[in-house]
């Protein structure tokens, strides 16, 4: 199959998404509540469809399989059935206040909840701050990502930064279009493109394997018999329950998860939609990581390459070159429904929480609409710019700038997971104040930084900036932190006159 065909195949897939983005568009309005949470008007089917597709990115097809293949299919306890059950609970926990809340008040960003009950612009900025300064090199790794899976799918004829173009260009023309709306349709087309075609990857490698499933166990048993029993040296409790904890507050924090919450129609579709999340992560994570974990019983070792993804691989072994095609237009689709919805939020974490606050009180409905559709396309070239000169350059080496950012993204779940413990605390304790908020927001985020940034040092015998201790991640002693000096501050602070108390504790107690 030549390049022009493969290439073919996944631009037909984006003017296919662009079509759906267009259709949106008919129905948009032109007011800022709209364009960032289609008036609050998700049902059950949407609201998981579009959380499902902005959450689970490229990850998915290339870091999780990736992870089983090199440590073991324990990997779907992690994510599958740990998250799956987590983030479910803290959709009710978080994003059920968050929604009566945004139902009575019109929020559209937690910030500007927060920035409300705390009677603080400075609350407001500092939420606004810390997630725009994650969710930026986490954009760029999707765009890295799309722009690397064209480049190899085409063998170099489209080039790095053509594809990270092609698709950035995809990803501005129907947000700034039609906004959540339009992402919210592209992300169920999305979400339901992904689970069918790890599926039929699943059973297309299963039913090419001679043998079937027999070849491929007695692979495993040959080549890493650890991986048909439970448990390894790498899968400890700690590290399993680590990742798990930080990844799913990480995921009830992240601006185009959390904005979500306060889109559902009704009640009904909130409830009905965390409730239904564990089962369709499993659909999707399932076939996704044993595809990884088979491929050790397949003997592919050999076939990957240094930086490689197993996936590919895999289906260069085992499917025609127009299936592996389809297979990498859904890892694109996953990388697209994720930094599309992180543009939106991003520019409306900027023109709510920033802009607005500090530059312009006044402003109105529709300048503010058009202000967050430049905003998108402002973010979206940013993060392309950036992206194109880190990889253009070669600027991913050891002690890089673009190491960096590649570090920050890899560290972006625990860094949101740090918001968590303030934000819970504020939705539940009326004592939380003022003080106490700022303080539990930005002390995590400054020692999460610091242990995962400065190198680790011998202070009388006692190793100071570790990233583990006694086999627990520093994440959860930094969320663990932020519980006790939002606690501590509050307790120790008294309420601001300008605090809003009975705005939410008040009310979500008649509840």
């Amino acid at each position: 199959m030549t390049a022009a065909l493969q290439l073919g195949i996944v631009v037909g897939y984006l003017c296919l998404a662009l079509g759906v983005g267009m259709l949106a568009y008919r129905a948009t309005d032109r007011t800022a509540e709209d364009f960032y949470l289609a008036s609050r008007t998700f049902g059950t089917v949407v609201l998981l469809f579009t959380v499902f597709a902005t959450l689970l990115s490229a990850f998915t097809f290339f870091g999780g399989p990736d992870t089983a293949f090199a440590r073991g299919p324990e990997w779907i306890l992690v994510m599958g059935l740990m998250d799956g059950v987590l983030f479910a609970l803290l959709w009710y926990v978080v994003g059920y206040k968050q929604w009566l809340l945004g139902q009575r008040h019109g929020y559209v960003t937690i910030g500007e909840l927060l920035g409300d009950r705390f009677g603080s612009t400075r609350v407001r900025g500092l939420v606004a701050g810390v997630s725009l300064f994650w969710l930026f090199p986490y954009v760029m790794l999707q765009q890295i990502g799309a722009g690397g899976a064209l480049a190899a799918l085409t063998d170099g004829a489209m080039t790095f930064w053509m594809g990270a173009t092609l698709i950035t260009a995809f990803m501005i023309g129907y947000v700034v279009l039609a906004g959540m709306r339009g992402i919210a349709w592209t992300d169920t087309l999305q979400g339901a493109f992904m689970l069918v075609m790890v599926w039929a990857a699943l059973a297309w490698v299963l039913a090419s394997v001679d043998g079937g499933l027999a070849t491929i166990n007695a692979g495993l048993d040959s080549n890493a018999p650890a991986f048909l029993a439970l448990g390894s040296d790498w899968y400890t409790p700690q590290r399993m329950l680590t990742f798990a904890i930080s990844i799913a507050f990480g995921v009830a924090m992240f601006p185009q998860v959390n904005q979500r919450f306060f889109a559902a129609a009704s009640e009904r579709v909130l409830k009905r939609s965390f409730a239904l999340w564990p089962l369709l992560v499993l659909l999707l994570f399932v076939p996704a990581f044993l595809l990884g974990a088979w491929a050790k019983g397949l003997g592919l070792e050999a076939d990957v390459a240094a930086g490689e993804s197993i996936l590919p691989v895999v289906l260069d072994a085992y499917a025609p070159g127009w299936f592996a095609a389809l297979v990498i237009a859904g890892a694109i689709a996953a990388m697209m429904s994720s930094s599309d919805s992180m543009l939106l939020s991003g520019s409306s974490y900027f023109t709510r929480d920033l802009y607005r606050p500090l530059v312009d009180e006044t402003l109105s409905q529709r300048r503010e609409d058009a202000l967050g559709r430049l905003g998108v396309v402002g973010f979206a070239v940013g993060a392309l710019a950036a992206s194109v000169w880190v990889e253009e350059v070669g600027a991913f080496g050891a002690g890089s700038v673009g190491s960096l950012l590649v570090e920050i993204g890899d560290l972006a779940f625990g860094g949101f997971a740090q918001l968590a413990p303030a934000v819970i605390l504020a939705l539940y304790w009326r004592g939380t104040t003022r003080t106490g908020m700022i303080a539990g927001l930005a002390v995590p985020q400054l020692a999460y930084l610091a242990f995962n940034f400065l190198p680790a040092t011998d202070v009388g015998g006692v190793t100071v900036f570790a990233p583990t201790y006694f086999g627990w991640g520093i994440s959860l002693y930094c969320m663990l932190l932020g519980v006790l000096v939002t606690w501590g501050a509050s307790v120790a602070t008294a309420h601001a006159p300008a605090e809003n108390v009975g705005r939410t504790v008040d009310e979500l107690a008649a509840e």
